[in-house]
């Protein structure tokens, strides 16, 4: 595999995979109440994070790199203070991944070089692909840490036993099938 194929390789795999199921993972340990729930006034819920992933991928990667006409209201994302349930959230989220996951199927080597623009700014595919997948572990991040406020002790993503840390966030999941 070839440099420019590996990081399509890699950055489909953390978008289709291994950040949804975390954040399945969290939205199922959560409260209802949680999910839009501010830590205070000048901070994101669960459900603004969410809400503005799917913003976010819509635009950079369906818009700027597929080429697709998008209309994104930002702020509202930040703005929204309820709406619907996490899970919901979670699945209207995987569906625009399931479509930028098709767009970044689709590209070649010679791709990456090209030049666009979003949000008023000139990249190249390869930066707005990289942009995506380092925002998108940013926010899933934060909303690890939020669920393990919200909701303590009810997520674990690897055991430590024996001094390696061993994934045990795809037990039980679609991934974890696809491998047997």
């Amino acid at each position: 595999m070839s440099v420019p194929e590996i990081f399509l390789s890699r950055s489909r795999y953390w978008l289709t995979k291994e950040y949804p199921i975390k954040l399945r993972h969290c939205v199922n340990a959560l409260p209802r109440s949680a999910v839009w729930a501010r830590p205070n006034q000048v901070s994101n819920s669960i459900g603004n994070l969410l809400v503005h992933l799917t913003g976010n991928v819509t635009e950079w990667i369906l818009g700027g790199v597929g080429g697709r006409s998008i209309t994104r209201y930002r702020a509202g994302e930040f703005a929204q203070t309820d709406g619907a349930d996490g899970s919901k959230l979670l699945d209207n989220l995987e569906a625009v991944l399931r479509e930028a996951d098709g767009v970044l199927a689709g590209l070649t080597e010679a791709d990456l070089d090209r030049s666009v623009v979003i949000q008023e700014r000139d990249t190249t595919v390869l930066a707005a692909v990289y942009h995506v997948v380092e925002h998108f572990s940013m926010h899933t991040g934060q909303i690890v840490f939020l669920t393990k406020i919200y909701a303590p002790d009810k997520i674990h993503f690897y055991d430590d036993a024996g001094g390696l840390a061993r994934p045990t966030w795809h037990q039980g999941t679609a991934l974890d099938e696809a491998a047997h």
